[in-house]
């Protein structure tokens, strides 16, 4: 007589903890009701909650995901098809982390008398996403700061020339009242130079000096205070390990405060604005990994940044607001990718961060 071999435990592929443990890759089995039976350690950690906590309760109280991994559950318990999708953010409940952007594969496994369980595969997507969107940010930028830099010589060649011809006009002129007009000419051709300048962002490299990052960010607090209308409260939230770093103050003053002035403008005359600092280890930015860095976030609850501006708001002229110029963010993203970092932002309504990421180096 032929024995037939028995179907494994679905638990039994998962007895050496300590093997799946070591897996960068995040495990987890739920039942056929969708609770939870095992979680590695990736797991979760990407989900933020122990496996005591975890065991038996369904995933849906874990977290949650705005883009179906629940539905894509049931379904694959249903069909007893596996299925795979990409760049899921998952949010964990348990505390109010950042959300995850995780690829998941699940495969359901017939376990015997225990049913149909699933096997959830979970690949932290974070930061291949993050680092994908700084490329394209960077690319752009820079294909950018080159047109304005021709642009530049198409336009101020004959600013000067049309500045010139007004200023032989002007001593020409005998009637005071004609004068006027030159005056305004020449002024206007002022004023594009400048506006010119101001497109193409900071001219001198970073002059570093050892700098306090909470002075400095206290100082463009003290600014918007003066600035902000009474119903608007600016609250901060720093972080006291953050050194002292040799950065240049003057023109990061200037790139948090043109990111601090957005955020004024964003919650109109009532709201919250709140100054974070975070100090980031071995994080990579713009392509480079950093050992330390710095993190300075303007946060405020106005309505989002606009779903059409979002791929192009730090480029120079774009703007959401009639009297806008464009040019704040354009020039604060300038300045901070001159101290080799970048400005990110995640926005939705009530919720919008504008993080300034700068290496730090700090003296011996």
């Amino acid at each position: 007589m032929r024995l037939e071999p028995s179907l494994p435990s679905p638990l039994s592929h998962f007895d050496s903890a300590d093997l799946l443990d070591a897996l960068s890759t995040g495990i987890v089995v739920l039942d056929g009701q969708l609770c939870t039976v095992y979680a590695n350690v990736a797991a979760q950690d990407l989900l933020d909650f122990s496996l005591n906590q975890g065991r038996g309760r369904p995933f849906g109280d874990l977290c949650e995901s705005n883009n179906g991994l629940l539905s894509l559950l049931g379904r694959a318990l249903e069909t007893g098809e596996a299925f795979a999708d990409r760049e899921l953010v998952v949010s964990p409940k348990a505390t109010p982390r950042e959300p995850r952007i995780l690829d998941v594969t699940i495969t359901p496994t017939e376990g015997g008398v225990t049913g149909t369980h699933l096997l959830l595969e979970l690949a932290d997507a974070t930061q291949r996403q993050r680092i994908s969107r700084e490329s394209d940010l960077l690319a752009r930028f820079d294909s950018n700061r080159m047109m304005l830099r021709q642009l530049e010589h198409e336009i101020k060649n004959p600013l000067g020339g049309l500045r010139g011809a007004a200023q032989l006009l002007d001593r020409e002129l005998r009637d005071a009242s004609l004068k006027e007009y030159t005056g305004v000419i020449i002024n206007e051709a002022d004023r594009l130079t400048a506006l010119v300048d101001t497109m193409n962002g900071a001219r001198r490299p970073p002059l570093r000096s050892l700098v306090n990052v909470h002075e400095l960010c206290e100082h463009v607090r003290r600014l918007m205070r003066g600035e902000a209308p009474a119903a608007v409260a600016i609250d901060r939230d720093y972080d006291p390990s953050l050194p002292s770093a040799l950065l240049d103050r003057d023109q990061l003053v200037q790139a948090l405060l043109n990111v601090a002035r957005n955020a004024l403008q964003a919650v109109g005359e009532r709201g919250l604005i709140t100054l974070r600092t975070r100090a980031l280890s071995n994080v990579t930015i713009a392509g480079r990994k950093h050992r330390l860095a710095a993190s300075l976030q303007v946060q405020d609850d106005g309505p989002g940044v606009p779903e059409e501006l979002r791929g192009s708001i730090f480029f120079p002229l774009v703007t959401g607001r009639p009297s806008g110029t464009g040019l704040g963010l354009a020039v604060a993203q300038d300045i901070v990718m001159r101290h080799g970092g970048l400005i990110e932002f995640e926005s939705e309504p009530g919720c919008t961060v504008f993080a300034l990421q700068l290496p730090l180096e700090v003296p011996p």
